[in-house]
């Protein structure tokens, strides 16, 4: 059984997302109908936010949530709030909070410069999840590990969870110095990673051999109870299918770590039933 705990939807007719402009076969509905894991068992989905417009990020959170109220699969919503405001952000979360399956907040890092990530203001966002029972994910580059650590440092009361094992150079497969960075950054028990997202990471044609020593690499510094499955669906058709990606985890799995990672992990961090 599977809990994919990094799905996407969205609907350009509905929502501008200005990214899908670059990716034309992205740039159409995709939907929980569209979803599909091949042989695998999926018991459940965690939505998290596609980045359209920030205007429009709470009328995707409630669309979700109406999608959810037709797919029971759909357990919970990892929506857009702007933590980057500081002690402002707290009307968004608020409005958040009325939405009905809401577990989290993201708001993606990966492409702004490391004196965002230690701007005051956006750990003074981000800490005020906790008194929401929020986590946060993490969307950042291998690159910005370092100054992640230090923002995860200014926010012990808060559960991250990073994105995609911060996106390494797997096409280069070149361990160091992400490893270095990961290994610093896993120590802070607040932080939980996601094993997602590195089929785009990878070089055309990869094979599982590829993502396995970053795979693992996560799972020795983090543990299995630190780890959870994700697909990255549909971005991740870019390069993968579900099927494929789940293949690429699951069999590099102890049966000792596959409860933790394909399901009981994202089920307890994000208190989903």
């Amino acid at each position: 059984m599977i809990l994919d705990a990094h799905v996407h939807f969205w609907d350009p007719s509905a929502r501008r997302h200005a990214w899908l402009d670059a990716q034309p076969v992205l740039n159409r509905r995709f939907g929980p109908e569209d979803y599909d894991a091949g042989h695998h068992d999926v018991a459940g989905v965690l939505f998290v936010q596609a980045d359209c417009r920030d205007e429009e990020a709470l009328g995707e959170a409630r669309w979700v949530a109406d999608l959810a109220r037709g797919d029971p699969r759909l357990r919970g919503i990892v929506a857009y709030a702007p933590v980057h405001l500081g002690a402002a952000v707290g009307e968004q979360l608020a409005a958040l909070k009325e939405v009905a399956g809401v577990v989290g907040v993201r708001r993606l890092l990966q492409d702004e410069p490391e004196s965002a990530l230690l701007d005051p203001a956006l750990a003074e966002g981000i800490r005020m999840l906790a008194a929401h029972r929020l986590t946060f994910d993490l969307c950042i580059r291998h690159r910005q590990i370092p100054a992640a650590r230090r923002l995860v440092a200014a926010c012990p009361d808060v559960t991250f969870v990073l994105d995609h094992l911060g996106k390494p150079p797997v096409a280069a497969g070149a361990l160091d110095p992400w490893r270095d960075d990961l290994a610093r950054l896993a120590r802070h028990q607040n932080v939980v990673c996601k094993l997602s997202g590195l089929a785009t990471e990878a070089a055309p044609g990869w094979r599982a051999v590829d993502v396995r020593p970053f795979l693992r690499q996560a799972l020795e510094l983090f543990a299995p109870q630190r780890c959870m499955i994700g697909s990255d669906w549909p971005v991740s058709t870019l390069a993968t299918t579900v099927e494929a990606w789940f293949d690429a985890v699951a069999d590099d799995l102890s049966p000792g770590e596959r409860d933790a990672v394909l399901h009981e992990t994202a089920r307890s961090v994000y208190g989903l039933t």
